[in-house]
């Protein structure tokens, strides 16, 4: 359901909500928080698809700051979608208008849930400093997606590095999560091996790219090369050299399934899709504390990482990264393998035993009952 209030106050979409929880019963009470989106009109949209999505696993009461247009008299329209409209939470749209477009805070408070956490979250444009802004004031994150920054002369994550406070976060930092799960996870098997260097082969524009090469930097110690690869191409391979021999994690542009070899082991392919915006927010969500690794690796870790000169091609060359071209090439390998494999396995198997006739099988059950039952009485 939606319900459209234009030309409308705070106080009336409160007693809208009100009147709409007693008549439908359906909008969540068991909320944990309150998003506070902040968007632009053309990207209001998608932002509250993802919100919505994200709100599945967080009931929470989401409030949509649409920036809608600075010019003309201060207005505020206003928007409640409750139930299919809104996820597991309920939605309420604010555009603003005129001058009122710069006070979102004093529109925002009267919806706050009592005694819940805030979370403001920038879908596009972050303002220079969140913990500054006057909605990031108020809560206890601050989310951002550097990945939808527009061009500018100072890099978006220099930028966030310098304005830095405690529950700041990125959508580009939980992009990374699942890479570093499968990197912690190959390291914690033999052979416990040092690292000695680490290259990171990504798009020259991804953002993610650059932090896993910093949070690598930060907890081991080793240099870190950050190797540019196509722009849009996201994250393609990191190889951490040991003594044995390097670790490859490599998943080919606009790939799901990622290759890991190491010497010693066999190759194995590992389901490693991109993760959508709502899976990311919706880990954001989880927690409500200060991220001190995400800190790390983008005060510390970033400044230890030197950028080759040489492009991703030139690198797989060189062999300094492993190839894409030989992962595709192995990763369909594999995959003819596993279906050799399974096709084998299902003609070696046995064939099921034929099913005895139904009455054949009383009887001789009946039989073995009588025998039974004799046995018995011959002994007494």
């Amino acid at each position: 359901m939606i319900v459209d209030l234009p030309s409308t106050t705070t106080a009336d979409i409160s007693k809208r909500l009100v009147r709409l929880r007693s008549e439908t019963g359906s909008m969540a009470l068991t909320r944990v928080l309150t998003l506070v989106v902040v968007v632009d009109e053309s990207d209001a949209d998608a932002a509250i698809e993802t919100a919505n999505d994200a709100s599945r696993q967080h009931p929470c009461r989401i409030i949509v700051v649409v920036i809608a247009n600075r010019r003309g008299a201060a207005r505020l329209d206003g928007q409640i979608r409750i139930g299919g409209d809104a996820g597991a939470s309920e939605v309420v749209v604010l555009r603003l208008f005129g001058p009122l477009a710069s006070h979102g805070r004093a529109v925002v408070t009267p919806l706050l849930l009592a005694d819940a956490p805030i979370v403001a979250w920038w879908p596009t444009e972050p303002p220079k400093d969140p913990s500054a802004d006057p909605i990031g004031e108020m809560a206890q994150r601050r989310v951002t997606d550097v990945s939808r920054v527009s061009g500018t002369s100072k890099s978006p994550l220099t930028r966030l590095a310098s304005a830095y406070s405690p529950g700041d976060t990125d959508l580009a930092w939980s992009r990374i999560t699942l890479w570093r799960a499968l990197l912690t996870a190959a390291l914690d098997q033999a052979p416990f091996e040092p690292v000695t260097s680490v290259v990171v082969t990504g798009g020259g524009d991804s953002p993610s790219a650059k932090l896993l090469a910093g949070w690598l930097a930060h907890r081991l110690k080793v240099p870190v090369s950050l190797v540019p690869s196509r722009n849009g191409s996201g994250i393609i391979s990191v190889r951490l050299d040991r003594p044995s021999g390097p670790l490859d994690l490599v998943r080919p542009q606009d790939g799901t399934t990622a290759l890991l070899s190491q010497p010693g082991r066999p190759e194995r392919t590992i389901a490693l899709p991109p993760r959508s915006d709502a899976e990311c927010l919706a880990d954001e969500l989880r927690r409500l504390d200060p991220d001190e690794v995400y800190a790390d690796a983008l005060r510390l870790g970033l400044d230890h990482v030197s950028h080759s000169r040489r492009t991703s091609t030139q690198a797989q060359r060189k062999g300094i990264t492993p190839s894409v071209a030989e992962t595709r090439e192995d990763t369909e390998r594999l995959r003819r393998e596993a279906r050799v494999g399974v096709a084998a396995a299902m003609i070696e198997a046995p064939m099921p035993e034929k099913v005895d006739d139904p009455k054949k099988v009383k009887k001789a059950a009946a039989r073995k009952l009588d025998t039974v039952r004799a046995k018995r009485e011959k002994k007494a």
